[in-house]
């Protein structure tokens, strides 16, 4: 058995919270899932989840449309055998998880009363670390979504309150009208964010660190194609891969985390960066997986990567990003520099002016 990864010394605050959270947090989105490739079982799922414990690890994120409901049973079921206090379990609502009640989804206070409920039934607990809208709903005013999850806080149902893929303009909106409203704020922000994905940098870094949020990067590996199973030369993607099975389904797949292979394939660019992925973990004696979560590890404001995994095997490959080595200085700037993406003109002209002044550094 490996010795525990993952120290004290490694764990970090969640976001502007006291709560402090392993490096690594484990997704669970692939537990009891149907349809996609690499779902894993109950039994699977618990080993994994035992696994993680073992190794250090303290932080499980889930979400209600999950297998509409699978993956939260799965991990309530292992949740029930564990000293739940040790646990930080995050969860989330928003997507619609009855086909024939359209109050199921949504972030209305009836959708978000009725979600947490059953969410906790599943879950085997009386209250979620972290509940997180999983997206934006247009559909419901912002003021309802927001004081009802204040409420929720305010009962004991849930900790801490996040959330994930909303646009920068709506998470400024948000912040702004928990803090001049004197709602609880948000802690998190979930969005996906990796070497191929570079988009947070522009703005909500920025955010989160003047704002006292965490980054919670989800998809780091890509959907794989920064797990170091493709390489240069290969005319598709490995059998069995997430990368694979979206390309075969085509357009009926439009998940974020399933990537395809021919647009990425195409690009001089990416095989480039998995060049250079592979000779930095070469020279630090790590996968390149390892490398390209140790990346977003180092960058600002992120409190915990968000890894998902079908084996025992590919969580303790993932887990030893977490502790005990960093990348250097010019490693990383490699990296910047062989993911870097062409900046949008308003950014970039945004950051010639910022560049002439003195930049404070406004978490001190």
């Amino acid at each position: 058995m490996a010795k525990r990864l993952l120290t004290p010394e490694t764990y970090r605050y969640l976001g502007g919270s006291g709560v402090k959270v392993s490096n690594i947090c484990l997704g669970a989105m692939t537990f009891g899932q149907t349809g996609l490739p690499g779902n894993c079982d109950e039994a699977a799922s618990h080993k994994i989840l035992d696994r993680f414990v073992e190794l250090g690890g303290n932080f499980i994120d889930t979400a209600n449309i999950y297998g509409r409901g699978a993956s939260e049973t799965i991990v309530g079921n292992w949740l029930s055998r564990q000293e739940r206090h040790k646990i930080v379990l995050a969860s989330k609502v928003r997507m619609q998880m009855e086909d024939d009640n359209p109050n199921s989804g949504g972030l209305s206070r009836k959708s978000i009363m009725w979600s947490v409920e059953e969410s906790l039934k599943r879950l085997k607990t009386d209250y979620i670390d972290l509940f997180q809208i999983h997206c934006w709903d247009w559909g419901t005013p912002l003021e309802e979504t927001l004081r009802t999850l204040d409420d929720l806080v305010r009962a004991g149902k849930v900790r801490y309150i996040g959330g994930s893929n909303v646009s920068s303009w709506q998470f400024q909106k948000i912040i702004d009208y928990n803090k001049f409203h004197g709602l609880n704020k948000w802690i998190t922000l979930q969005t996906q964010y990796s070497l191929l994905v570079r988009d947070p940098e522009t703005e909500f870094t920025d955010v989160c660190k003047i704002e006292g949020l965490g980054l919670l990067p989800w998809s780091p590996l890509k959907g794989g194609w920064l797990s170091g199973k493709i390489k240069k030369g290969d005319k598709a993607a490995p059998e069995g891969s997430r990368v694979a099975w979206s390309e075969a389904m085509g357009d009926k797949v439009r998940l974020q985390s399933c990537p395809k292979f021919t647009p990425y394939a195409n690009e001089g660019s990416i095989w480039d960066l998995l060049d250079k992925m592979t000779e930095i973990g070469k020279a630090n004696g790590k996968s390149v997986a390892q490398v390209a979560l140790r990346w977003l590890l180092q960058k600002e404001a992120v409190s915990s990567v968000i890894i998902g995994c079908k084996t025992v095997q590919q969580l303790e490959d993932n887990m030893g990003a977490g502790a005990g080595w960093e990348l250097s200085t010019e490693q990383m700037s490699t990296l910047d520099n062989a993911s870097a993406v062409e900046p949008l003109q308003v950014a970039a002209m945004i950051d010639r002016v910022n560049a002439t002044r003195h930049r404070k550094d406004w978490t001190q």
